[in-house]
């Protein structure tokens, strides 16, 4: 592993160049607890294509040399998909006020560096220069303590969330489908969001 490992925030048809790269490090990472994501790479190209359509998404990539390590995605809540909006609508916000870290994945021997740090810096600075949000959100999966495939040493990330400065919200619920390792078709599961208001 390099310790020269640099961060860019990327937008637009540039990105399609890393899709290939991308898809594969979000199938092999997001197939560990908590998402356990059976992966389809062929999924995983059309929701990256969303992103590289969107006028105001961003990915954020880590480069150690040429090769992508991590990535962090994000966009705009009123070009999200409806079922991220819906807990927003039904609470009263003006989706145009809101804008949506989707996820971070970052390879094993990349962790413990700050990079995660970065990621969420790196996408809060492109909302900042877009301009015009009150509010950053992500959420994430909720996964029963006594699930059979969570780690014994598995630590919840809420420590690190807080520290960004975000609020669990529990009342800013949805679910989202995706087929688990174990299973035969995709499932809903539960998802949380959290929340940092701008000042």
């Amino acid at each position: 592993m390099s310790k020269n490992i640099r961060i860019e925030r990327w937008s637009g048809a540039a990105l399609e160049q890393y899709i290939p790269d991308l898809a594969r490090l979000r199938i092999e990472v997001f197939r560990d607890f908590p998402y356990l994501y059976d992966g389809d790479y062929d999924y995983e190209k059309k929701y990256l294509q969303t992103h590289i359509d969107s006028p105001s998404s961003v990915i954020v990539l880590a480069f150690d040399g040429d090769k992508i390590v991590g990535a962090s995605t994000a966009m705009a809540m009123r070009d999200e998909a409806a079922e991220m909006q819906q807990p927003f609508l039904e609470h009263g916000y003006n989706l145009d006020d809101v804008f949506y870290c989707s996820e971070s994945v970052l390879d094993k021997n990349y962790r413990g560096l700050g990079l995660g740090v970065q990621f969420f810096e790196q996408r809060e600075a492109h909302a900042a220069d877009l301009g015009g949000f009150k509010t950053i959100a992500f959420c994430c999966v909720e996964r029963p303590v006594n699930h059979p495939r969570r780690p014994a040493d598995y630590v919840p990330l809420d420590a690190f969330w807080t520290k960004r400065g975000y609020v669990k919200h529990p009342e800013l619920a949805t679910s989202y489908s995706w087929r688990d390792l174990d299973d035969t078709e995709e499932t809903p599961k539960p998802m949380t969001f959290w929340l940092k208001h701008e000042r």
